[in-house]
């Protein structure tokens, strides 16, 4: 089996692929190309209202790359939802190491010095790939990912690569694309210069909040 490397995964995810496990305790590593890819269009990004609502009430402090190897854990833990996880402790290490050079980032939200939710990815050029999301209290991972979307604009992100598209996902605006479509985005993306900000000016967040 070919160990998975950070400089391995970064080329995956130049070429459009990415690895999953079958479960948390599985070993194995799978080399997935979907046929249909999901993206979230930033120019389509859609916020519900009650999370406009959520917003504006501010009920999480926001940090930004503070704790991500305890956010891939989060995003590994089983729910009522997903009784498995595809991050096994391989992923959950070679993560770790891709964030300690710089290519990962998370978003966090916290809550009464708890960690609430928060999601997590691999930034290359002008792509983001984003890999998984939790909430520990509601709205969490909804809040995390409208501030990772403000963040992408700010910061000249091209593309968002979130694999699949769920119901979740869909009601922010996500789409399938088919592969090749996806390959040429991926490529204009990768040429894009792009920064990962950590803080965000009130006013990037305030047209998602509605105020």
């Amino acid at each position: 089996m070919v160990q998975l490397t950070p400089e391995l995964l970064l080329n995956a995810y130049a070429v459009g692929i990415f690895p999953m496990a079958e479960a948390r305790d599985d070993p194995d590593l799978y080399w997935i190309d979907p046929e249909r890819r999901g993206i979230l269009p930033l120019d389509r990004f859609h916020v519900p209202r009650s999370l406009r609502r959520t917003l504006r009430r501010a009920p999480f402090e926001i940090r930004v790359d503070s704790a991500f190897r305890a956010v891939v854990a989060g995003c590994a833990e089983p729910t009522p939802d997903r009784r498995e996880s595809w991050i096994n402790n391989e992923i959950q290490a070679v993560y770790g190491a891709l964030f300690d050079e710089g290519y990962a980032h998370c978003v966090e939200c916290w809550q009464d010095g708890a960690l609430a939710g928060g999601l997590y990815g691999v930034a290359i050029g002008g792509a983001f790939f984003g890999e998984s999301m939790f909430s520990r209290v509601e709205d969490a991972s909804k809040v995390a990912l409208v501030h990772l979307v403000a963040r992408m604009e700010a910061g000249g992100y091209r593309l968002l690569d979130t694999q699949f598209v769920t119901a979740h996902l869909a009601r922010f605006g996500a789409i399938e694309i088919p592969r090749e479509e996806y390959r040429k985005r991926l490529r204009l993306a990768l040429r894009a210069p792009a920064r990962f900000p950590v803080q965000l000016p009130d006013a990037a967040l305030r047209r998602y909040a509605g105020g």
